[in-house]
């Protein structure tokens, strides 16, 4: 896969050549996008509706109509106020660097899963940008501004990872999910960022909130009333956790594999539309246009 290409979520449109502008470097794209972006939890802010509903905004073209609306013409490693930056999580910030290192021909993309370094004795859902250097990818943390975070269960326990350990019963998924204390993480939220990372790895960036394919019991339910139990058939979704960590591994089949079975398989990828299910208490569907194909098939468009 050419991961030097934009996909419809990470394109910046009308935007390009403000983060062309940046230095082709990923400890300054990762400092520009901090600069461009706050936590709607993390950073304590009580955000009015109006400014809460940004969290929603999928589309890095958007993120920067946003952000230049406030600072029209202004570069974006002009230092912003943190309470005038766009309000969003750590799949914005991680987006926003793959979108600017893919302005500079970088290979880059958004991972999916649980940090095991933001909160002692807890996995936290997260997203990180990965970028390959020319050998191998490298995994960074634009959002709280760590150069190098490993994929592995101390740093980014992947989602196919935790999948995997959590069908082996190596870990306990109560410890997997928003933070402690909170109602949602486990199992259901393991399985949803396995589809997350799924969609992610073939081009589509979806929010963290966004419902479609595996996930639909998320819908139209609070958390509480999820099945206590996880559907008893689960084959496919331990084959696509395999393919995901042979992917990783270097195997060429494997994501050739992935990619069929993301395009011909509903439960696995977004239809035309999905459900949003906002941490802002909204909850509502988004058109996102054709169904979903591979980055490979838009490439040879």
């Amino acid at each position: 896969m050419d991961w030097t290409r934009q996909t419809r979520f990470s394109d910046p449109g009308r935007h390009h050549d403000l983060l062309a502008a940046l230095p082709a470097d990923v400890t300054a794209v990762n400092a520009a996008v901090r600069n461009l972006t706050v936590h709607y939890r993390a950073s304590g802010i009580d955000f009015p509706p109006d400014r809460l509903a940004e969290i929603d905004t999928r589309w890095v073209g958007r993120m920067l109509d946003l952000d230049q609306e406030r600072f029209a013409g202004v570069p974006l490693d002009a230092p912003r106020p943190e309470a005038e930056r766009v309000v969003g999580c750590c799949r914005d910030a991680a987006l926003l660097a793959v979108s600017a290192l893919r302005v500079h021909g970088v290979a880059a993309r958004t991972r999916v899963g649980f940090a095991g370094y933001l909160t002692p004795g807890y996995h936290v859902d997260h997203v990180i940008a990965e970028y390959h250097d020319g050998s191998h990818w490298v995994g960074t943390d634009p959002g709280v501004g760590l150069a190098v975070v490993e994929l592995n269960p101390a740093g980014l326990h992947t989602a196919a990872q935790a999948w995997r350990s959590m069908r082996r019963g190596e870990i306990d998924p109560s410890a997997y999910g928003v933070g402690p204390g909170q109602e949602i993480g486990g199992p259901w939220m393991i399985l949803h960022y396995l589809t997350l990372e799924l969609a992610h790895r073939m081009g589509d960036e979806l929010l963290l909130w966004d419902i479609f394919g595996q996930s639909i019991p998320f819908a139209d339910r609070e958390w509480s009333e999820l099945p206590a139990e996880l559907p008893s058939d689960l084959t496919h979704l331990d084959e696509i956790a395999d393919l995901l960590l042979a992917a990783d591994a270097g195997d060429d089949a494997a994501e050739r594999k992935l990619e069929a079975r993301y395009i011909e398989d509903p439960r696995l990828h977004p239809g035309p539309a999905v459900r949003c299910v906002s941490p802002r208490g909204a909850r509502y569907d988004v058109p996102l246009g054709p169904a979903a194909r591979s980055r490979r098939a838009a490439a040879l468009e």
